[in-house]
């Protein structure tokens, strides 16, 4: 079996710090995020967005069916205990023997990626959702397991959530998903508005009705942060600022686009680092004592697309001690978001140079689907 990722051995260290390097470079907004994270949640934390990264990127980039048979070698050979001889292979194993992770999990990650690299479309909210729930709402639930959070309850506001960042992601990625030749829009939703799916793809021009649609989506992701909101009071106290952050900084994603008109095709909404400055300061009392609110009971229960993640975690048995408190003492959280603030300014300075280079109407470079994932 693997060394489980909490043992303290060089190895372990180095793997993890592998994976750190990972998100650092290509995940800018989980590593500055996770950085709100206790050290016992952010290091496993990161071994399971830097497998997921990777899995992601093996499918967009080259062959998308050799990269998801790669991808679904490397989840058998991880959950045998025998992972591939690779950094981001072996701090996963580790996190998943310790933290009982059931495979189902990752195997609903690959599924939704194989959605896309066989360019599915969705035909209403539903079948939107069902791909949600694999593409992000798997990782919201293994992120669930890392915290410690096992209840039902909590398993399904974190579905929720990551349906909700997704949602956001795809309202905001409507105009680059579309030069990739892609459409997650629900298709029925096209239709009710006067638009044929397969004509605007063709020709993508951000009309009224187009906008009224990515405004019916951005309605439906409010909807699931409101439900995923009320599960940050399930987890530790040292993990709920983290959490309330990613869900502010990607509710205001939605709110960017809405000040655009609705129009995703040729803006691409960015919320600055200021802003994000903001927002996670504010998200800091999520994990105050004083400001802990009392874990939400008999919530609503989980959406119909989520219900398999929820089960499938359930049934998962914790396969080492119980996990310890998520705790952080306040100045810890205080010190931790100072960094991260100066974390943020640093990219969005470095973000403005960019921009400055960009040649008028040149690619702009690093673009990707950077979802929950």
């Amino acid at each position: 079996m693997p060394t489980r990722w909490s043992d303290d051995s060089a190895a372990a260290r180095a793997d993890l710090a592998a994976c750190r390097e990972l998100l650092r470079h290509g995940s800018r907004s989980f590593h500055a995020a996770s950085l709100l994270l206790p050290a016992r949640v952010r290091l496993p934390a990161s071994a399971l967005y830097a497998f997921c990264r990777s899995a992601d990127d093996a499918v967009d980039i080259g062959d998308a069916r050799a990269g998801l048979a790669r991808t679904r070698e490397r989840l058998a050979f991880a959950y045998a205990g025998t992972p591939l001889p690779h950094p981001v292979d072996r701090a996963f194993a580790r996190t998943i023997a310790r933290h009982a992770i059931p495979r189902a999990l990752p195997e609903a990650l690959v599924e939704g990626l194989a959605w896309d690299a066989e360019g599915r479309r969705f035909e209403d909210l539903p079948a939107l959702r069902a791909y949600a729930a694999r593409v992000a709402g798997s990782v919201g639930a293994m992120m669930s397991l890392v915290m410690g959070a096992r209840g039902a309850e909590a398993l399904a506001r974190a579905c929720d959530l990551g349906a909700a960042m997704q949602l956001t992601n795809i309202a905001r990625d409507v105009g680059e998903d579309a030069a990739a030749g892609r459409l997650y829009l629900p298709l029925s939703w096209m239709r009710e508005a006067g638009i044929d799916p397969e004509d605007w793809l063709a020709r993508p021009v951000p009309g009224e009705a187009l906008r009224g649609v990515i405004r019916r989506l951005l309605d439906e992701a409010t909807i699931l942060y409101a439900r995923g909101r009320q599960g940050v009071a399930l987890l530790p106290p040292g993990c709920r600022p983290a959490i309330a952050a990613a869900a502010a900084v990607y509710a205001e994603i939605g709110r960017e686009v809405e000040r655009h008109g609705h129009d995703s095709v040729t803006i691409r909404a960015v919320v600055r680092g200021r802003r994000k400055m903001a927002l996670v300061a504010a998200s800091l009392g999520a994990g105050l004592p004083a400001k802990a609110s009392r874990p939400a009971q008999n919530g609503p229960e989980a959406l119909p697309e989520m219900r398999f993640l929820v089960e499938a975690a359930q049934n998962s048995a914790v396969a080492a001690a119980p996990a310890r408190p998520c705790g952080a003492a306040w100045w810890d959280l205080r010190a931790r978001l100072l960094w991260l603030l100066d974390l943020f300014e640093r990219l969005d300075r470095r973000d403005r140079g960019l921009r400055q280079a960009w040649p008028p109407g040149g690619a702009r470079p690093g673009w990707s689907r950077d979802a929950v994932r």
